[in-house]
């Protein structure tokens, strides 16, 4: 059992157990959401929290203080049980409407408007935590989680629409692919590696295959200045337009290096006491470059922008600490 303040009300009865995750019901006041949820891990150990609203009944979609402190696919995992519950339409009321939200709720809802549009207040809601409701709306339509040994599958209209695979989601980019029931690795027009193959009702025909290693003499080589400043004008189109100014700056400033990502395209290194830089899949490089340099560079900024994006968000000034 989580360890909170002293309740002061209790909302749908009972803790709710959701995958690794625990929402433990009694109501706590944080200085960010109000009325609040803590969410911890199965050994009640916290890890954030949320808004309080009843579970059964959901009436808005709910605010998750620090998002990324949730275990990978745990958030989308909350959102679909929402989506399961919700008798209509519902709203996002918080502070963060990111594209990497956005992109979560479409696996569960449908939504009013586009991504640009969602997000087109996300700096200034963040700076002011705002609370008021973004006036996109987001109608239930919830998939169905099939498990694996490897993960899980996700089903809607009768379509597997994707897939997890040791942490890795295939069916979401150009790069990670669902091709006719297959998880497949692609670079450009090359196909790198056939991952695993799935039935129709989502289980795995097979274990997944090990990608294979990349040979490349880039691999921890980094960006040449000049390089990193075109990307960033590039990443500044790709991002919600309140953050592309401080894209250009995280682009232009950051180390970036080539790496062998195994099925990631890129990914976040956080290196020390300065600010987080940036890996990316060196298999761009040999794949994408041949087809042309300005192939290369939509690729790099395309494969950075969620990157950039979630790191802006996370950078903003601490919050004040959630009630353990």
């Amino acid at each position: 059992m989580c360890q909170t303040r002293p309740s002061r009300a209790k909302l749908g009865g009972v803790d709710l157990a959701l995958g690794d995750l625990v929402i433990c019901c009694d109501v706590v006041l944080h200085p960010l959401l109000g009325d609040a949820f803590v969410i911890c891990d199965r050994a009640g150990e916290p890890l954030t929290a949320m808004s309080a609203l009843d579970l059964d009944h959901p009436h808005e979609i709910p605010v998750i203080a620090e998002p990324a402190k949730l275990p990978p696919g745990s958030g989308a995992l909350l959102l679909n049980r929402i989506a399961e519950r919700a008798s209509g339409p519902l709203r996002y009321a918080g502070p963060y409407p990111t594209p990497a939200l956005y992109r979560a709720l479409a696996r569960s809802f449908r939504a009013s408007a586009d991504e640009a549009t969602f997000t087109a207040g996300v700096l200034d809601r963040a700076m002011r935590l705002a609370r008021d409701p973004v006036a996109v709306e987001f109608t239930p339509a919830p998939h169905r989680r099939v498990e694996h040994r490897h993960g899980f599958s996700e089903l809607r209209d009768g379509l597997i629409e994707r897939v997890v695979l040791d942490g890795i989601s295939y069916g979401e980019d150009g790069y990670t692919r669902l091709v006719d029931g297959s998880a497949e690795l692609w670079f450009g027009p090359t196909r790198y590696a056939r991952v695993a193959t799935f039935a129709p009702d989502g289980t795995l025909a097979a274990d997944p295959q090990p990608i294979p290693p990349l040979a490349s003499e880039l691999v921890g080589v980094a960006l040449p200045a000049p390089l990193r400043a075109a990307l960033a004008e590039l990443v500044a189109e790709l991002v919600p337009a309140p953050l592309a100014r401080a894209a250009r700056d995280v682009i232009a400033e950051r180390t970036i290096a080539w790496a062998d990502l195994g099925a990631r395209i890129a990914r976040r290194v956080d290196s020390g006491p300065g600010p987080a830089g940036f890996a990316v899949h060196a298999g761009l490089w040999q794949f994408i470059a041949p087809t042309g340099l300005a192939h290369l560079a939509v690729a790099l900024a395309e494969a950075l922008a969620p990157l950039v994006s979630q790191t802006i968000v996370a950078e903003l000034p601490a919050r004040a600490a959630w009630p353990r």
